[in-house]
């Protein structure tokens, strides 16, 4: 049997971390997406455990200034994105700008220096991973999808997630609903 899940890639970070923090007996605040404070000073082998017991679940401890920018960036962009009703109408420069108090130049030059990509280049690959769960989910129509995610259209969207994917998300449908059919079959 095949079970489809919908899943809150922040609920699940933010419990994953509580679990850890509070296995560890360490007394904490989640300040918000991305950050916690640590209200006692740590040993540094209970940080150590803590940092390897987070690496499991891919949850990274950012230490130096610059890497710790550009997660803010990247936690900025991400909840913009998932957690949002609707994206922001005003530009994504501005935005992210406002949030994170730097210009957007400096912002845009330190997210390439360290990640190698574009902050747009990572809002599109972000934008059309939420569209692929929404199309898997099934509750709402292309347009609705495109709407949510602030594509100016529906060919503007149609055409950047083929560009990202290779398939068209009508096309992206349909495969969902073939493997779900399959797996259907396969259960009877």
């Amino acid at each position: 049997m095949k079970l489809y899940i919908k899943y809150d890639i922040n609920i699940i970070c933010k419990k994953v971390l509580q679990e850890q923090l509070d296995k560890l007996e360490l007394p904490y605040a989640l300040i918000g997406f991305g950050e916690v404070e640590i209200k006692d000073s740590v040993e540094s082998e209970k940080l150590k455990h803590l940092s390897s017991s987070l690496q499991e679940y891919g949850i990274e401890i950012v230490e130096s200034n610059k890497s710790i920018l550009v997660q803010k960036i990247k936690d900025a962009i991400i909840e913009m994105i998932y957690m949002e009703e609707k994206l922001p109408t005003s530009k994504i420069s501005a935005f992210l700008a406002d949030k994170l108090g730097y210009s957007y130049g400096y912002i845009s030059n330190l997210f390439a220096d360290v990640t190698y990509t574009s902050i747009e280049s990572f809002i599109i690959l972000h934008r059309i991973e939420f569209a692929k769960q929404l199309i898997t989910i099934g509750e709402l129509t292309f347009t609705e999808i495109a709407h949510k995610l602030n594509y100016s259209s529906i060919a503007h969207f149609c055409t950047q997630f083929k560009n990202t994917t290779g398939l068209t998300p009508t096309a992206f449908k349909r495969i969902i609903i073939q493997r779900r059919n399959n797996n259907i079959n396969k259960n009877i």
